[in-house]
């Protein structure tokens, strides 16, 4: 299958609903899981299903995804695999930026002309899931379909938040509505295992993850050169044009990481004693940058539920069901509770942080301080006896030393907050 399939990781636009995350890197590079990054998920889920040849596409915020993608992912010189960045740019056919996802695809399409393939495998780069695409090319290849969707079964409440798609009796797909209402889905039902039904689950919602024919494709995108987006316009497209479309019903987990508030729940669950996301399953491992780092030293702290990458030094009093990220200091007596800690992109002497002062501390988390429920970005300095916490009590809001969203206090990438502060 390596041969016929390209996979093109579509890396979103501005992200502003992830924003500050998103404040200095695009979407695919944010941090999860401690140690990874989003665009590591998919190139992982294509790397575990034999597919070598990826493209990643993004226009905003890209030097870090950039940086990242070279450091992480290089084929040896006997393959022909790669992990190519292709960001926007201006040609004298286009001037413009990507549109849309189809738009991108439509402008980076050009650049698949010097390989030979069947088959275009469409992912987005801000999902967390464990797939094997062999299994939805089979399918693809089963049905003889011009496209396949991937889709997931839903209840009512959340098939308003998605494309929901409608099959009939031989499985493939005869209708597409793009978020429909409440009141429209009566209607829109589909025939699913019974272990869904039983929860529901009566609704085939999109992934936003698709198989092409490879002539299919650049038909569709030929003839509608107006169209710049899949699920609104290029799917419905294949639909009333009478190409064969299926549907690859996915019973695993899967969630769209699109808001500050999912991006967290998600890192969080990667705590439980048994976490959905499986990232020690040896068959679907999760590849990610290879980093020359020490071991994590913890020295008298009580860890519940908690992930430590490599290189953290942990002197804390307490961690529960939290992320700890590389290279992360956390100082004596402090407590970290259902928090995200990014860490650091690097180490500060001692020397350095023996001098720091009150109003410029080192970075890291300093001693006896209390932070819940938040997101602490990478190379954030917190000084001594700081309290930070989160939950329904807070506005949304942007402020000197932080932002809010669902609760979640957010402290974006560098930012310094003095000893003894509050936000609470």
């Amino acid at each position: 299958m390596k041969d016929s399939v390209i996979s093109i990781i579509l890396g979103g636009g501005r992200g502003s609903r992830l924003f500050p995350l998103t404040g200095h890197r695009s979407k695919p590079a944010v941090p999860v899981g401690g140690k990874y990054r989003l665009v590591d998920i998919p190139i992982s889920n294509c790397l575990n299903s034999d597919i070598r040849r990826i493209y990643v596409l993004t226009q905003f915020n890209s030097a870090s995804l950039n940086r990242h993608i070279k450091n992480s992912f290089n084929f040896d010189m006997f393959s022909r695999g790669f992990v190519d960045i292709l960001a926007a740019e201006q040609t004298a056919d286009n001037p413009d930026w990507f549109q849309g996802t189809a738009d991108a695809v439509r402008q980076c399409i050009r650049h698949l002309e010097n390989h030979n393939y069947e088959h275009v495998l469409i992912l987005s780069g801000d999902q967390l899931y464990q797939m094997d695409y062999r299994k939805l090319m089979k399918r693809h290849k089963e049905n003889k379909s011009h496209l396949t969707v991937a889709t997931i079964p839903v209840d009512a409440n959340d098939a308003t938040d998605f494309g929901i798609m409608k099959t009939n009796d031989s499985g493939l797909i005869d209708s597409f509505v793009e978020k429909p209402s409440l009141d429209e889905l009566e209607n829109w039902g589909s025939k699913v295992p019974e272990e869904y039904a039983s929860q529901g689950k009566h609704y085939l919602a999109s992934m936003g993850i698709y198989v092409f024919n490879r002539k299919t494709l650049l038909n569709l995108l030929e003839k509608n050169p107006d169209a710049t987006d899949f699920g609104k316009e290029i799917i419905p497209k294949t639909l009333d044009e009478g190409f064969k479309v299926s549907s690859y019903e996915y019973g695993g987990y899967w969630t769209d990481i699109g808001t500050i508030k999912a991006f967290f729940e998600a890192n969080l669950e990667m705590a439980d004693t048994v976490p959905a996301f499986n990232m020690y399953d040896g068959d679907n491992a999760v590849y990610t940058r290879a980093r020359l780092l020490p071991p994590s030293k913890v020295m008298g702290t009580t860890l519940e539920n908690t992930l430590l990458a490599e290189g953290a030094i942990v002197e804390a009093s307490r961690i529960v069901r939290s992320i700890i990220g590389i290279r992360a200091r956390i100082g004596k007596g402090t407590t970290v509770d259902h928090s995200i800690i990014m860490g650091n992109d690097s180490y500060q002497s001692q020397e350095f942080i023996d001098g720091v002062s009150a109003e410029k501390p080192a970075m890291g988390i300093g001693q006896r301080c209390y932070i819940s429920n938040c997101i602490i970005d990478k190379n954030v300095s917190i000084g001594n006896d700081v309290r930070i916490v989160g939950g329904d009590h807070l506005p949304d809001g942007d402020h000197q030393y932080h932002y809010v969203r669902d609760g979640i206090v957010i402290v974006p990438k560098g930012k310094k907050i003095p000893n003894g502060t509050a936000i609470q």
